[in-house]
C-alpha cells in the first residue's frame, strides 16, 4: 500500500528506527527522536545500495517519488545514483570556484608579464569595466553565446566599436584557457563571429613620399617656432621610425652612441620583445644635440618634459607639434612608420622582411626568439643609414608644388655605412 502525506506526517518514533514503504524501492525511516528521512534501496553491479533524499516534510512525498523516479532513469542508463550525485555536487563546487571572472583573472596572470604593463592594465580595465559585473560571477562553463553578446552590445550602444571587438577577441582568449585547464567545454565568443558591427579600418595619417620635401622644408623653417628638443624628437621619428611611446620615453641608459645602437627593453615594446634600433650618423648627431641640451637636467630621459624633467615628453606632444607645423591633418607621428615603410620598399628596394624586423612587427621565424632579437641587423644597419641618407637627399631639394623630375646620387660610401650591392640601384633617387 502506497503512503500518503498523511500517514507520513502522523507517522510516530518508537524506541527503534522503522521503515514505512512506498513501493520501488522508495521509503521513509522514521528515527527514534521522530526525524523522518527519504530513502532508496536499489540494487547496483549486484550490490545492495541506498541513497538518501532528504528529510520530510522538507521533501515532499511528492518530490520524494521524483527522486526515485530519476533514480530508476540513471539506472536504466547503468549510472549509478549514489556516484552520480557525488559527481555532480563536485561539479558544483567546481563551477562556484571557476566563475568567468576567477578564470579571466588566473589568465591574466599567466599572460602579463608577456605585456607591456600599459597593455596589460588595459586589458584589465576592460574586463573590469564591461564584463566581471555582467557574467564576472557566472561559472565560465555555463555562459552562452547569447550572455556574451549582450555585455558586447553594450559597449556597442557607446559607440565603441573597435572595442567591443577587442573585448571579445580577450573573451575568446579566456574561454579557450577555460577549455585548456578543464574549467569549461566551448568557447563562446567563437560563436559570435559575424554578430558584432565593425567600422572601416581606419589607418594613421601619413604623408607621401612626394609630400616629405615640403613637409622636411617646414620642420626646417621651424615657423611654428617649436622647442628645440620637440623638433629633435620629430627627427627622431623620422629617421627611426619607432612608436611614438617609444620615442618619448627612450632613455640615455638605452642608447649607446659608440656602437650606434639603441635597445629597446621588452617591457616597452608593444610585442613585449626587446628590440635593436640602428642609428643613423644623423641619428647619431641628433642625439648628441639633445644630450648637449639636456645634459644638465639630471634626467633619465631622452626628450623630458619642458615643465619636469625627471618625467618623459608628454603623450601627444609630437602630433600637436605637427599640427602647428600645418600637417595636422595628414600627418601624425605614427604615420612616419607607414611614410618609411613606403618609401623604403619602393624608393630603396630593401626587401619587404627585413622591414618589418626593424618596424618590429611579428614575422614568420623558425628560430627562438634570441635569434630574432638580431634578425637581419647588418642589412638593418645598411638600411637605416640608407633611409636618413635619402632624407638628407629630400631636405637639399629646391621643392615647389610643380617640380620638374631629377635625379639624386647618394654615394654608397656616405657617412662609413656603405650600400650592399644588391642595394647599389637603390642609390639613385628619381623623384
Amino acid at each position: 500500500m502506497k503512503l500518503t502525506d498523511i500517514g507520513c506526517r502522523t507517522a510516530k518514533p518508537k524506541d527503534r528506527p522503522y521503515k514505512i514503504f512506498d513501493g520501488g524501492g522508495l521509503y521513509l525511516e522514521i528515527m527514534s527522536n521522530g526525524s523522518k528521512l527519504w530513502r532508496i534501496k536499489y540494487s547496483y553491479a549486484g550490490k545492495e545500495k541506498r541513497l538518501s533524499l532528504g528529510p520530510y516534510p522538507l521533501v515532499t512525498l511528492a518530490e520524494a517519488r521524483n527522486g526515485r523516479d530519476e533514480a530508476k532513469k540513471l539506472l536504466r542508463n547503468n549510472i549509478n545514483p549514489a556516484e552520480h550525485r557525488q559527481h555532480t555536487k563536485q561539479q558544483i563546487a567546481r563551477d562556484a570556484s571557476n566563475s568567468f571572472e576567477a578564470v579571466a583573472r588566473e589568465w591574466y596572470d599567466h599572460q602579463k608579464d608577456r605585456w607591456s604593463k600599459g597593455y596589460a592594465d588595459n586589458i584589465l580595465h576592460r574586463l573590469e569595466m564591461d564584463i566581471f559585473p555582467m557574467i564576472g560571477k557566472r561559472p565560465i562553463s555555463q555562459i552562452t553565446p547569447p550572455e556574451l553578446l549582450d555585455c558586447l552590445r553594450k559597449v556597442e550602444k557607446r559607440g565603441a566599436l573597435d572595442l567591443a571587438g577587442r573585448i571579445k577577441q580577450t573573451c575568446g582568449q579566456i574561454f579557450r584557457y577555460g577549455i585548456q585547464t578543464g574549467k569549461c567545454e566551448r568557447d563562446s565568443a567563437a560563436d559570435l563571429k559575424g554578430a558584432l558591427r565593425s567600422r572601416k579600418a581606419k589607418h594613421f595619417a601619413s604623408i607621401e613620399t612626394k609630400e616629405l620635401p615640403n613637409f622636411i622644408k617646414t620642420l626646417q623653417q621651424n615657423d611654428a617656432r617649436l622647442y628645440n628638443r620637440t623638433r629633435r624628437a620629430i627627427w627622431l621619428s623620422m629617421l627611426t621610425f619607432t612608436r611614438p611611446g617609444e620615442i618619448r620615453q627612450a632613455q640615455w641608459a638605452e642608447i649607446d652612441l659608440e656602437a650606434g645602437e639603441w635597445i629597446i627593453p621588452a617591457e616597452r615594446m608593444k610585442m613585449r620583445r626587446e628590440h635593436i634600433v640602428p642609428l643613423s650618423q644623423q641619428a647619431i648627431k641628433i642625439l648628441k644635440e639633445q644630450q648637449e641640451e639636456t645634459g644638465t637636467l639630471n634626467t633619465p630621459y631622452v626628450f623630458p618634459s619642458q615643465i619636469e624633467p625627471r618625467s618623459p615628453m608628454s603623450d601627444g606632444t609630437v602630433n600637436r607639434a605637427i599640427k602647428r607645423l600645418g600637417y595636422g591633418q595628414r600627418m601624425v607621428a605614427h604615420g612616419f612608420r607607414a611614410l618609411a615603410r613606403t618609401t623604403i620598399r619602393e624608393k630603396l628596394r630593401y626587401d619587404s622582411e627585413v622591414i618589418e624586423k626593424q618596424l618590429a612587427h611579428r614575422t614568420r621565424n623558425p628560430l627562438g626568439e634570441a635569434y630574432d632579437r638580431t634578425q637581419f641587423l647588418d642589412e638593418r644597419r645598411l638600411m637605416m643609414q640608407a633611409w636618413a641618407d635619402y632624407i638628407d637627399a629630400e631636405a637639399q631639394k629646391n621643392f615647389t608644388p610643380h617640380v620638374v623630375t631629377q635625379t639624386i646620387t647618394i654615394s654608397p660610401s656616405r657617412n662609413n655605412y656603405p650600400l650592399s650591392q644588391t642595394n647599389l640601384q637603390g642609390g639613385s633617387i628619381s623623384s
